[in-house]
C-alpha cells in the first residue's frame, strides 16, 4: 500500500510532539510501514529506508522494532482517549453524539495510525501490552460512563451496558480497517452517520 502525501501529513500531525526530529521521522516511517505491510512483514531496514536514514539510526532512538510499535500504540491510544475525554457537552445525548462523531471520524482521518494501534497489539511484549491495555480500559470506562449517565437520565434504555460499550467501540474502531481516502464517505460524514446510529441504538 502506497502512503499518500496527505497521509504522511496526518502522520506528522499525530507524532508532532515526538522529539528529536529524527526520532519523529522514524516513528512516522514505522507507522506507515506497519499499516501498509503489517508489523511482522516489516523490517527495521524497511523503516529506515522509508525515513531516509540508515538501518543503524533506528537503534539510536529506539531499542527495537517492537519499541517503535509500542510508542505508536501508546501515543495513538492516548490520542484516541483525548477524542473522548475532550468532549465538552454535558447533556448525555449530546455528549454521546459528540464523542462518537469525534472517535469514529478520528479512526477514519488517522486510519494509518489507528490501524496499527488497533490491530497489531499482539506483537507487543507482555509489559508493553499491559500498559496499552490500561489505556484501552480508560477508553472503555469513558464510554461506559457516558452510557450509564444517559441511562440514569432516562435518555438511554440499555439492558446490557457492557455489551453496549463493546458495540459502540467496535463500530467506531472498525472504521480504520475499511476506510480509504478519496472515497464517497469523508471522515466527517462517517462521524455524523455513526453518531446517529449509536443514538438510535441506545435511545429509549
Amino acid at each position: 500500500m502506497t502512503t499518500t502525501a496527505h497521509e504522511f501529513e496526518l502522520l506528522e500531525h499525530t507524532w508532532r510532539d515526538v522529539t528529536p526530529p529524527a526520532a519523529r521521522r522514524m516513528l512516522i516511517a514505522a507507522a506507515a510501514a506497519f499499516a501498509g505491510r503489517g508489523y511482522h512483514a516489516t523490517t527495521t531496514r524497511d523503516i529506515a529506508a522509508q525515513a531516509g536514514m540508515s538501518p543503524a539510526a533506528v537503534y539510536i532512538h529506539y531499542r527495537s522494532k517492537e519499541d517503535l510499535l509500542f510508542q505508536i500504540s501508546r501515543i495513538g491510544h492516548r490520542r484516541a482517549l483525548e477524542m473522548l475525554t475532550g468532549v465538552t457537552e454535558t447533556e448525555p445525548v449530546a455528549r454521546m453524539a459528540a464523542a462518537v462523531k469525534a472517535f469514529s471520524s478520528w479512526h477514519a482521518e488517522f486510519h494509518l495510525t489507528a490501524r496499527v494501534v488497533q490491530y497489531e497489539l499482539t506483537a507487543l511484549t507482555p509489559e508493553h501490552h499491559a500498559e496499552v491495555v490500561e489505556l484501552r480500559r480508560e477508553i472503555e470506562s469513558t464510554v461506559r460512563e457516558m452510557i450509564e449517565d444517559g441511562v440514569a437520565a432516562g435518555a438511554f434504555e440499555v439492558p446490557d451496558v457492557r455489551g453496549a460499550v463493546l458495540a459502540v467501540l467496535s463500530l467506531c474502531i472498525d472504521v480504520a480497517r475499511w476506510y480509504k481516502p478519496g472515497g464517497r464517505r469523508t471522515p466527517e460524514s462517517i462521524g455524523t452517520l455513526y453518531a446517529d446510529l449509536v443514538l438510535r441504538m441506545l435511545s429509549a
